[in-house]
């Protein structure tokens, strides 16, 4: 028995959790790379030609759009998905991954996201979005998920957050101690530039976003407000908002960097668990004006790299963004604050927390099997 596996849940479509596997990945050259399922297109861009193994679910085709019916399947799924008996297995979940069931009692290290929101702290509110004939099976089906969370989270040799308000989820739902290792934002991608008068949101269109309360607050205060990104609530919000807000579903690369860039500020209205978009724009040098919860207590600070607001305040939010003056902020001072969250200083902190969560399993591990000789 040799060797590593790195597991993440799904990768569809490159977003902040699949860019993080990503530098996961690259730490671990030569692991094999697992995920419950997988769009081709989307590995690629993410981890180049490098094989990705994925488990029996991709055989029916789901796509990001879709993959949600098959939440029922996803708990058994994640325990067939590692066949191959290894030393070490890196996880990177916020959802199942953490589920994986490695053969030969290998030493496993998650890194985690988020504990699952639909199965805690976010569970009323996919029951309120669910159509109401489905509401009652889905609560049946994320009290079994619970359950099965609670038992996979006890299989975990060790976690890693990746924000305080993560490690104190993993603590509250699982009983379980994790160490904070931030995870890696591209600063390099983003550089500073004269801003334009617009401010932008960048992120999944979902409800959970909270992008209609971005939305209100910007049209109370008078702000053009840019919103970047796609998901399933962007129709719903572009046939109310589309003749006063800009939409402008998902973009590449190139496109989302300029508007980042060109933005006066970046508008972040929902508590995140860490919230990667938020040091991407003080890599640009732009403020943030962040609900003053969650990962922007950690990556904004107030005053200097952006503004805190009541969080869920439609009144303090739009007056952030009609009071502020928003060119009193030093650029570079915002963008040498986001460089201590780069992809390199990621992977050095990861690297040396698994190694010596790694080497601690594999003493336990030996004092067990000492005990029962």
């Amino acid at each position: 028995m040799s060797g590593i596996a790195l597991v993440h849940d799904y990768l569809l479509t490159p977003r902040g959790a699949e860019r993080t596997f990503a530098a996961m990945a690259a730490c671990w050259p030569e692991a094999s790379v697992h995920a419950l399922l997988c769009d081709p297109e989307a590995a690629r861009e993410l981890l180049g030609e490098r094989p990705v193994r994925t488990s029996v679910l991709q055989r029916l085709g789901a796509s990001q759009g879709d993959f949600r019916r098959l939440l029922p399947l996803f708990p058994l799924a994640a325990g067939r998905l590692l066949r191959e008996p290894v030393e070490l297995v890196v996880s990177s979940s916020s959802a199942f991954a953490h589920g994986v069931r490695p053969p030969g009692g290998a030493v496993h290290v998650c890194y985690c996201h988020s504990p699952f929101r639909y199965a805690w702290h976010e569970r009323e509110r996919a029951l309120e979005e669910a159509r109401p004939w489905q509401r009652r099976p889905l609560g049946v089906v994320l009290e079994g998920v619970r359950r099965w969370d609670v038992r996979a989270a006890a299989r975990v040799t060790h976690y890693l957050a990746n924000s305080r308000i993560t490690q104190e989820r993993i603590q509250r739902f699982y009983g379980r101690e994790a160490p904070i290792v931030h995870p890696p934002v591209a600063v390099d991608r983003f550089s500073l530039r004269e801003p334009e008068d617009y401010v932008v949101f960048v992120g999944e269109v979902t409800r959970h976003k909270r992008v209609e309360l971005a939305i209100e607050a910007a049209l109370r205060a008078g702000v053009r407000l840019v919103v970047v990104g796609s998901g399933p609530d962007l129709e719903r919000l572009r046939a109310l908002h589309g003749e006063r807000v800009t939409f402008t579903g998902r973009v590449d690369d190139e496109t989302l960097v300029e508007l980042v860039c060109r933005a006066r500020a970046q508008v972040v209205p929902n508590v995140e668990e860490f919230g990667i978009a938020a040091v991407e724009a003080q890599a640009a040098g732009r403020p943030v004006v962040a609900a003053a919860a969650g990962g922007a207590l950690e990556t904004v600070i107030d005053g200097v790299t952006g503004v805190h607001v009541e969080p869920g305040s439609v009144d303090a939010l739009a007056e952030a963004l009609r009071e502020t003056d928003f060119e009193r902020f030093d650029p570079l001072r915002v963008r040498a604050h986001a460089e201590g969250f780069s992809a390199e200083a990621f992977q050095r902190r990861l690297v040396k927390q698994v190694a010596t969560l790694a080497q601690a399993g594999t003493d336990a591990g030996e004092r067990a099997g000492a005990t029962r000789a």
